[in-house]
């Protein structure tokens, strides 16, 4: 999990009590508990037998390019079989939006999840919103957080991965 403490300028601070900080606003839903994305080498484990390995880029902010998105995750478990397809959708800048918690497509997310699909949410983007906005806005559960959206996509497309935006 990482917390994110931010001082009146912005940057990040490291804080001693982070532990203890972090339990108090969890219990009283002021921050939700994202982990981090799993290293990639760790991913291609989980689905040491998949035929194929996507990752599915989502940067706009569209509602109908974000259910493209699904649709086509959706497209290639039907014709790969969950077992057989690794994919992962990485959002970032205005796509982030799809992973927002309240986000219309919530439902779809939580049924791919299950089916093993992976959502990954840029860090940068997140802190960047957070700026504009005031405040973190609250990602889908599903959501893991990675450093960076595009860096995540290099490294995913150079173990393998077809890099797909829909």
């Amino acid at each position: 999990m990482q917390l994110r403490i931010h001082s009146a300028g912005g940057k990040l601070r490291n804080a001693l009590l982070a532990p203890l900080i972090l339990t108090a606003l969890l219990l009283t839903g002021v921050v939700q508990a994202n982990e981090p994305a799993e290293p990639v080498e760790q991913v291609i484990k989980e689905k040491p037998f998949a035929e194929a390995r996507v990752v599915l880029q989502i940067s706009d902010p569209n509602p109908f390019k974000q259910t493209l998105v699904l649709n086509v995750a959706g497209n290639l478990i039907a014709y790969y079989g969950q077992d057989r397809v690794d994919i992962e959708v990485v959002a970032f800048g205005p796509g982030l939006r799809l992973l927002f918690e309240d986000n219309a497509q919530a439902p779809r997310i939580k049924s791919l999840v299950q089916q093993g699909v992976r959502f990954s949410a840029c860090a940068n983007t997140l802190d960047n919103m957070t700026n504009k906005l005031g405040h973190e806005p609250k990602l889908n559960p599903a959501a893991r957080i990675v450093p960076a959206g595009i860096v995540r996509l290099i490294q995913l497309n150079q173990a393998g991965y077809f890099v797909a935006k829909p």
